[in-house]
């Protein structure tokens, strides 16, 4: 079969997993807090055994990436984690207790790390380098509408029968995700092609750390990443405590309202990224990405409204949504030939996760210590100096962003 009629034959089906991995990801974690507490949980216990699978997955996510680049059975490093989130809910329904619940967040968290590098691999392999830009435009579309359509859903069986309909709802996506993974032809994914290979270089192998270390514009863009997400992870829960605390919405359809309006701007935002980086490059569509937080955090201070909601997550959508497209297609084109992209890819979303999981400690004290002006306004800074990093570091990675691949001999893999 001939290469376009593998990526005719692979496209709906990649779309169709993109579309219910969504919610299989995050179909429960915005309900399990209020599952547990309803089941008798203190709050400290929630926190600890939801924080114990966050880490779980950032600790995982560079050796996945390393998995993903050594495997030929990428589809299964996807049905894998569907798998383990039937499990989970099937646990969490049935058995809520500590043990039971922290180890099925922390295997499902575990399993979990691979999806994303493994997704971006069978793109890669299926459309290579020329097609992976504009192909993981539609991924990442699809995606952000699976979560919008998955939290509308999750909203109203939840009002209607009840939390545990949310935990079925994420079963039946993740049972479509694996269905729709493996109906992607095996042969349609070229293993070479989706860790970047171009000749027999790169074959040995190597850690996220090193590659990381080891390539300038990599380590530019996971530090930019990194400080992103330390000001932005917060921001969203934040700002729901401080509409609640000032009586301006209800907590369950402010909730909502949320992530419907923050997953429909990404939808767009994602396709105009895809665009503007095959026009204009991924440096210039990460540079509006990093300017968005504070302007977002600005408006949080002043506006604790109800109505806030449509410009504080407008702003976020746009911010998240240029990203999903740009992070991968940015690591693939300065990976391109290494065979490292998809350790390449776990190691900058380790970066992200670690940003992620400190901001919201940093914004909960800021919070109890000077209030949600302070907070919100202190965190949107921390992305003035992603801003920094990505200007002043613009003439190391344009070339890289702009469409001129890194030269590989500059990467030091060793053995």
């Amino acid at each position: 079969m001939s290469t376009a009629c593998h990526e005719t034959a692979a496209r709906r089906p990649l779309e169709a997993l993109n579309f219910f991995m969504a919610d299989m990801q995050a179909g429960i974690g915005p309900f399990l807090g209020v599952f547990l507490l309803a089941h008798g949980w203190r709050n400290g216990s929630i926190g600890s055994v939801m924080t114990a699978g966050a880490m779980a997955g950032v600790l995982m996510t560079t050796p996945a990436g390393a998995l993903v680049d050594a495997s030929h059975h990428k589809r299964w490093l996807v049905a894998l984690p569907g798998l383990c989130t039937v499990l989970a809910s099937a646990v969490i329904l049935h058995a809520q207790s500590l043990w039971a619940v922290t180890l099925s967040l922390v295997a499902t968290a575990i399993a979990g790390a691979a999806i994303g590098p493994a997704v971006n691999g069978i793109t890669l392999g299926i459309f290579r380098q020329a097609g992976f830009n504009h192909q993981n435009g539609r991924n990442q579309a699809c995606n952000h509408a699976g979560n919008a359509v998955g939290a509308g859903l999750s909203g109203l069986l939840g009002c209607k029968f009840g939390l545990p309909a949310v935990f079925w709802l994420a079963v039946a996506f993740a049972l479509a995700s694996i269905l729709s993974v493996l109906m992607i032809p095996q042969d349609a994914i070229d293993d070479r092609a989706a860790r970047g290979l171009r000749d027999d270089s790169g074959s040995e192998r190597a850690s996220g750390v090193r590659v990381l270390l080891e390539c300038r514009p990599l380590l530019i863009l996971a530090a930019s990443l990194a400080l992103f997400h330390l000001g932005n992870a917060a921001m969203l829960p934040l700002y729901g405590m401080a509409v609640v605390s000032a009586k301006q919405g209800d907590p369950a359809g402010f909730v909502a309202e949320t992530i419907v309006v923050a997953q429909a701007t990404m939808v767009v935002a994602a396709i105009v990224a895809m665009r503007m980086a095959e026009t204009r490059g991924y440096w210039i569509v990460l540079l509006i990405s990093f300017a968005v937080l504070p302007i977002r955090g600005l408006i949080a201070a002043y506006l604790i409204r109800s109505w806030g909601v449509f410009p504080v997550q407008i702003l976020d959508g746009i911010g998240a949504g240029l990203q999903s497209v740009a992070v991968p297609g940015l690591v693939a084109r300065i990976l391109n030939g290494t065979g490292r992209v998809n350790v390449g890819q776990g190691a900058v979303m380790t970066a992200q996760g670690i940003g992620a999981s400190l901001s919201p400690a940093i914004g909960g004290w800021l919070a109890q210590w000077s209030g949600y002006p302070v907070a919100f306004a202190t965190l949107g800074a921390l992305a003035v100096g992603s801003l920094m990093i990505w200007i002043r570091c613009g003439s190391t990675v344009r070339s890289a962003c702009d469409g001129a691949p890194v030269r590989v001999h500059s990467l030091k893999f060793a053995g």
